[in-house]
């Protein structure tokens, strides 16, 4: 298989930001993500099975397009899900009392999200990849690390398509979703760095004024190291 060129497909940074926040050096992640042909592409991994122009998520809003945003959605709630599931049975949060309630309780809501979701796309639900998240389901530190990266992935996830949605149902749904893993992000950042006066902004439980939006194309790219 010919090997891609990181720099090529990780233009925003957004894979090795991704692997720094769990951990891994270069070397390792270009191994663990198997950046070659036929494994993992930014963007494109999650929609293998839909033609380009189904996959795209447009600006232009229609019903048609709200389905798209729809299996965005379900997508990363797939990831999260089986991420929390394989970490609950492999006890990932070790030893850390705080770290295990928050892993069993989150593993419920991001279940529940996936059977919504379904329920909502009904036959045109898109199916559930295949995921392998290593020593991040693993390893406490790394869980916890990996488990802030992806929930602050969802809240941009979710704010970024607010303005493509043309139902307001669709619109409603995707909120209440989206406050829920808001406060997935606070309580992971609480357990990774109590609040205290020495508390470094960035790992506050509300770091920022306002949350920043990000594109399909980048949420993709920030999950795609877990996708085989």
């Amino acid at each position: 298989m010919n090997q891609l060129n990181l720099e090529s497909i990780d233009t925003d940074g957004a894979l090795r930001d991704t692997a720094e926040a769990t951990g891994l050096d270069r070397g390792a992640f270009l191994k663990k993500s198997a950046l070659a042909g036929g494994g993992l592409v930014a963007g494109g991994a999650f929609f293998s099975h839909l033609g380009p122009a189904e996959a795209a998520i447009s600006r232009r809003k229609s019903r048609t397009n709200d389905k798209r945003i729809l299996n965005f959605a379900l997508t990363l709630e797939f990831l999260e899900a089986e991420f929390y599931r394989l970490a609950v049975a492999n006890r990932a949060f070790g030893t850390n009392p705080q770290l295990q309630r928050f892993t069993e309780v989150v593993a419920r809501h991001e279940a529940q999200h996936v059977r919504f979701l379904r329920k909502a796309l009904g036959r045109s639900a898109v199916r559930k990849p295949t995921f392998d998240f290593g020593a991040a389901v693993t390893d406490p530190a790394t869980f916890a690390r990996t488990s802030q990266v992806l929930e602050d992935t969802g809240v941009s996830a979710y704010l970024g398509q607010a303005a493509n949605i043309f139902q307001g149902p669709i619109l409603t749904a995707a909120a209440t979703i989206l406050t829920v893993e808001a406060r997935h992000a606070a309580w992971i950042r609480f357990i990774l760095e109590p609040a205290d006066p020495t508390t470094p902004v960035p790992a506050l439980p509300s770091p920022r004024t306002f949350d920043r939006p990000a594109s399909e194309r980048r949420t993709l790219r920030k999950a795609a190291p877990f996708i085989k």
